[in-house]
């Protein structure tokens, strides 16, 4: 069944950890800064579930660092360094996404991109992955002044795509990332096979449907 009662007017997506798996590039940045400081590398499997916070959840992960502490400032700027000339070497669409997006393409339902990953690495990795001239919008942590889990950049991204937010979908990997769909009014999607992170259960988070696969989206809205 689908979670609306009408056809949508436009799905959105979270970036890392739902429409690409950008982990093993993030990943070998911490794992860079480990070996500059000395320290062994920490295996993908420990710092994967961490991708989705992006800077802050890579240094917490390789440090157990956080904002405030006294090396942390220093840290991220090295890291989002070596992660500029890094974006895309691994980072791939997940698995059936390409196939998604084709179909809504095919469905004239309009889809984009609402991250809270600065725009000096969003827009580069979306014209790496070639998305740039097919999304309806790619709206950055830095876009608008409050990131997710404010409502405000999903709002925004319907107000440049010409769409209501109560007939869009958001579809994350993050609790922050249904948090924010809610608030915007829109109906949300948890991505499980995303990067969850390590502290409220998916299925505590509220969402109105959980999928296991990106292909499960089809079935939601009716597609497949």
């Amino acid at each position: 069944m689908s979670i609306l009662d009408a056809r949508p007017e436009a799905i959105l997506f979270d970036l890392d950890g739902t429409l690409a798996d950008t982990a093993l590039d993030l990943g070998r940045v911490a794992n860079m800064l480990r070996f500059e400081e000395g320290l062994e590398p920490l295996a993908m499997q420990v710092l994967r579930p961490h991708t989705s916070s992006g800077v802050r959840g890579m240094l917490h992960a390789a440090f157990g660092l956080m904002p405030g502490d006294a090396p942390y400032a220093a840290l991220s700027e090295r890291f989002l360094s070596h992660y500029e000339h890094h974006l895309c070497v691994e980072t791939r669409l997940f698995d059936q996404m390409p196939e998604v997006l084709d179909a809504l393409d095919d469905q004239d339902i309009k889809w984009g991109i609402v991250t809270n990953k600065r725009s000096r690495y969003t827009n580069p990795l979306i014209a790496a992955l070639g998305l740039a001239k097919r999304a309806a919008c790619v709206i950055s942590g830095d876009s608008t002044p409050h990131p997710k889990p404010a409502p405000d950049s999903l709002l925004h991204a319907c107000a440049l795509a010409g769409v209501r937010p109560e007939q869009c979908i958001y579809v994350g990997d993050d609790l922050r990332d249904i948090q924010a769909g809610r608030s915007a009014c829109m109906k949300t999607v948890a991505a499980a096979y995303g990067y969850l992170g390590l502290d409220t259960p998916i299925e505590r988070w509220n969402a109105d449907a959980i999928i296991q696969s990106p292909d499960e989206l089809l079935k939601l809205l009716r597609l497949i």
